[in-house]
């Protein structure tokens, strides 16, 4: 009878959450449906085609509004002026609409709703004439057009977007338009060749790209509020998947003729002008709205691109008001995606995306496009210390403070911050042989997508492998914060004419440690052993033949010592 009550009073008690959730969530959309109107409109381009976009509209209509402009190939959807957006209602853009933005969101030229041909990572034309297209004024017609028509509206315009949003917010701020005030890239795709996305120092992640093309690039003849889906991979372990299907030809077999950028996938290999032109890096020169360029430490997909792109415009733009914010996120996980407490196994020790979107996101915006409050509190560079959970404040980034150091190899097989004895200095080496029938995987789970959490995962997996050479340094003796640009200068030698060569920097947990159970983000590390977590801080893969030159490729010359430095392009 004891245990029956027990397990009644439980049931009862997740009853009543329940309950109380679904109120809350329920009052949320009841107010937003009370206080907004959505239209939908095409809005014509300066070439005559027309893109669908979405508004979401306060209707009080006493005071002016200001516009957040999100554009995407993801879709504005649900379509239909009487279906809203299920987001609204949480907390992420509840914010937004409660400080009573202009919500419009747009489909990309040739994407689902919107006329017109869709291009991937479309390059910017700094010189256009006429009629003449790019994302860039594919932005400035749609805040031309909305800044006149949509009522109450202040004349003052924000853009953000994350990952390929960001993109388009990249582009939106070379738009010049005079009521574009701020831009948020968040994520932003940035440079496909060196480091976002599809490549990582010439070297092509395949599993990412054949996953997302499969259904992301397959053509769409005319407007359509439907996506298509991908290739359904015939197995639930991508590792055996992608191992099985083989070569390059063998996933083209697959995807067809008809998936345009999976072909010039294949006909560009080289960082060559097909990827220069679509490089943002090469064109932020002029840029005149404030930038909040903000990223993911622990981003798969898109880290490279914030630091990158931040870096472009700190360096072409003087005089531009750009700021970097930098948490311990997955990619997008500050953007309405969890609390940010934790990622995989580790724990930050606080909701870090709502101290974000509170102190920095919603300020920004709140400064530029309604002239409230201020941007005095918000840090040149915002970074978040993952192994002291804490954010930090920087005046420039890398910070003016920062020691570079080398971290060297010893010849008893270690790593150490001292210089090593140069006059007894003997030769050495350490070998491995590397088997392309039984690669190392990126993580020991057996899985079909690629995770996000592995960002942060034990690597242990991997150093008890024969082909990996692993270094350690003695048990460190006092506290050390990394923060700036990682580098790996390697002297190889291999028996054949290319590789490609994984670094990574691992921070290695007390062998007793456990988490207190007072530190806020339990994630999986509750029941996971994290005493000697050998936890991944910073990895990056270079294909070898770049090392010299990601234009002009180099075979190397067999069993001959060559040079190799691998950046990382994530920093810490």
């Amino acid at each position: 009878l004891k245990t029956f009550t027990m397990k009644k009073t439980s049931m009862l008690l997740l009853l009543v959450i329940s309950l109380l959730q679904l109120t809350a969530q329920n009052k949320d959309s009841i107010w937003v449906t009370e206080n907004y109107s959505k239209i939908e409109r095409m809005i014509p381009m300066r070439d005559g085609v027309k893109l669908f976009t979405a508004f979401y509209i306060p209707k009080d209509t006493s005071v002016k509004h200001p516009i957040l402009f999100n554009r995407t190939p993801y879709a504005c959807s649900p379509y239909g002026e009487d279906k809203f957006n299920a987001s609204l209602y949480e907390s992420y853009w509840l914010n937004y609409l409660k400080e009573g933005y202009i919500i419009a969101i747009e489909d990309v030229r040739g994407k689902f709703m919107s006329e017109g041909e869709f291009i991937d990572v479309r390059p910017f034309n700094p010189n256009k004439k006429g009629t003449e297209i790019d994302e860039a004024s594919d932005t400035y017609d749609a805040i031309e057009w909305m800044t006149n028509n949509i009522p109450a509206n202040n004349k003052r315009v924000g853009v953000f977007g994350i990952s390929y949003p960001g993109f388009y917010s990249t582009m939106a701020a070379l738009s010049n338009h005079p009521a574009l005030k701020a831009v948020s890239p968040q994520a932003p795709v940035t440079d496909w060749f060196q480091g976002d996305d599809f490549h990582h120092n010439g070297a092509f992640m395949i599993m990412d790209a054949f996953s997302f093309y499969s259904g992301f690039g397959k053509p769409r003849p005319t407007p359509t509020t439907a996506g298509s889906p991908g290739f359904s991979i015939p197995s639930q372990d991508n590792y055996d998947f992608y191992l099985k299907t083989g070569a390059l030809k063998n996933f083209s077999k697959i995807m067809g003729d008809s998936i345009a950028f999976w072909n010039d996938l294949m006909k560009h290999p080289n960082n060559d002008d097909f990827w220069k032109a679509r490089n943002t890096r090469n064109f932020v020169n002029n840029v005149k709205p404030a930038m909040l360029v903000v990223g993911g430490l622990f981003d798969a997909e898109d880290c490279f691109g914030a630091w990158s792109l931040y870096k472009s415009i700190e360096e072409k733009n003087k005089n531009t008001d750009n700021r970097i914010v930098m948490g311990p996120w997955f990619h997008g996980g500050w953007g309405g995606r969890g609390d940010g407490s934790y990622l995989g196994n580790v724990r930050f020790g606080s909701k870090t995306s709502e101290y974000y979107q509170k102190n920095i996101e919603i300020p920004f915006f709140n400064f530029y496009l309604k002239l409230k409050g201020t941007v005095r509190d918000i840090a040149e560079a915002t970074i978040f210390i993952s192994g002291e959970n804490e954010w930090r404040r920087f005046q420039q980034w890398p910070s003016a403070k920062v020691d570079y150091k080398n971290l060297l190899i010893t010849p008893d097989g270690k790593l150490s911050f001292e210089t090593t004895d140069t006059k007894n200095k003997t030769e050495s080496f350490s070998e491995y042989v590397s088997d392309p029938a039984h690669p190392v995987p990126y993580t020991e789970d057996v899985h079909l997508g690629r995770t996000r959490d592995y960002m942060t995962d034990d690597q242990r997996f991997a150093g008890r492998r024969t082909d990996v050479l692993s270094f350690s340094t003695a048990i460190l003796q006092d506290d050390i914060t990394l923060g700036g640009p990682l580098v790996a200068d390697l002297i190889t030698s291999i028996s054949t004419t290319d590789a490609d060569f994984v670094v990574k920097l691992i921070d290695v947990f007390p062998d007793e440690y456990k988490y207190d159970e007072t530190v806020f983000g339990k994630g999986n590390g509750t029941n996971y052993p994290m005493g000697g977590y050998q936890m991944l801080v910073r990895g990056e893969i270079m294909r070898g033949r770049f090392r010299n030159s990601f234009e002009k490729p180099e075979a190397f010359v067999p069993v001959s010592y060559t040079h190799l430095t691998l950046p990382t392009n994530r920093e810490v």
